[in-house]
């Protein structure tokens, strides 16, 4: 009979309103998402200078995590897996623009480490401590499938003692993170169900 796995904890940022395991935890009305994300990291008086250097992406990123895995429980044997539908585009864009025209070329190495999407969980892993397995896939939608067989094969094999999945998406300022902790322990059981209603929530 093979295990059971639960969602332990899960949240939402969309809006400039961030929503953890069901309850509004921040909201910031009107602003634009770089003031939002600004005012979510001093709301959760988080010490970790290196994220005003982040692009977008990672900030979005980095939010939703550090609110799951600030937790006091032992998550350093958690692996990160992570989807969206635009890549890195939106930090692509901004580095294609500094070095697009001859007469006024600047390209950014500041941007440029940027233009990866797997960078986010590499800001992760070093702030969390984390060496553990993690792989970012580009879907053209939320894909409740793939999180739960993905995840469930790192736990049932033991590469990992628990899963980050997060779907974290952002181009023009549009965007949303929806992120969420599986392991053995929890009570909403991880089935594709539960995490679409999760995810629509």
């Amino acid at each position: 009979m093979a295990d059971k796995f639960y969602i332990s904890g899960y949240c939402t940022i969309s809006n400039n309103r961030i929503v953890l395991n069901g309850e509004e935890y921040f909201s910031a009305p009107d602003a634009a998402f770089t003031d939002f994300a600004k005012q979510a990291y001093k709301h959760a008086e988080t010490d970790y200078a290196k994220f005003f250097k982040m692009d977008n992406l990672s900030k979005l990123s980095f939010l939703a995590s550090d609110l799951l895995l600030n937790n006091g429980a032992d998550n350093s044997n958690t692996a990160l897996l992570f989807a969206n539908a635009s890549s890195s585009l939106d930090t692509d864009v901004k580095y294609n623009e500094s070095i697009i025209d001859a007469e006024n070329y600047f390209p950014s190495p500041a941007v440029f480490v940027y233009t990866l999407p797997n960078i986010c969980m590499g800001e992760i892993s070093i702030r969390h401590k984390l060496f553990t397995e993690n792989s970012f896939f580009v879907f053209e939608g939320f894909n409740s499938d793939f999180f739960v067989n993905y995840a469930t094969s790192l736990l049932e094999t033991a590469k990992a003692d628990k899963v980050l999945c997060g779907w974290v998406e952002y181009f023009k300022d549009d965007y949303k993170a929806f992120m969420y902790l599986v392991s053995k322990e929890g009570t909403t059981e991880h089935t594709e169900n539960n995490i679409q209603t999760l995810y629509l929530s």
